[in-house]
């Protein structure tokens, strides 16, 4: 028997072409979510902690001074719904924001309720803040492409709504 090349060639084409027309398997996922959820969120978290520390605040105090300018003033249970967390972190996470004098927490509405809000003081460090936070994400921005962040946005959008209220499942 004679083996004729050319005819390979068209035996191999013919044989992608038949792939080709059939649809490819459904990726499926590998590894813990949760986990890679983690990972990216400590890599985002250090990038702009390491920047916006330059004003003198971790990431997640920057973004509670900026969520207190937005709602001020505001009962602390709004303020951590707002937030999405639980209160006893939002009071955790209050307490230095408290002791350096750039939030503060007085009466509320009635005798039980109080009211949170920047001082001039807070106001002042997160203005400032604002300034590396904008560095801080022009940078990322930059790094990851701004088509590929705003993927990024819609996927974390669409998964939150797709897992909205479902925490005991």
């Amino acid at each position: 028997m004679h083996n004729d090349p050319g005819s390979a060639r068209t035996a191999s084409a013919s044989a992608r072409k038949a792939r080709a027309g059939k649809a490819e398997p459904a990726p499926v996922p590998r590894g813990c979510t949760a986990l890679k959820v983690r990972q990216l969120s400590r890599r985002v978290s250090q990038h702009f902690d390491h920047i916006v520390g330059n004003a003198g605040l971790k990431t997640t105090q920057y973004s509670l001074l900026s969520n207190l300018s937005r709602l001020e003033p505001v009962r602390p249970s709004a303020l951590a719904d707002a937030m999405e967390m639980d209160a006893s972190t939002l009071t955790r996470n209050l307490q230095p924001l408290i002791a350096q004098g750039w939030v503060e927490v007085g009466p509320g509405e009635d005798a039980r309720s109080r009211l949170v809000q920047l001082t001039a003081a807070g106001r002042e460090k997160r203005a400032d803040a604002s300034r590396e936070w904008k560095r801080a994400q022009l940078a990322f921005n930059e790094r990851l492409g701004d088509a590929r962040i705003v993927a990024l946005h819609a996927m974390i959008d669409e998964c939150l709504d797709l897992i909205s209220g479902s925490a005991d499942d």
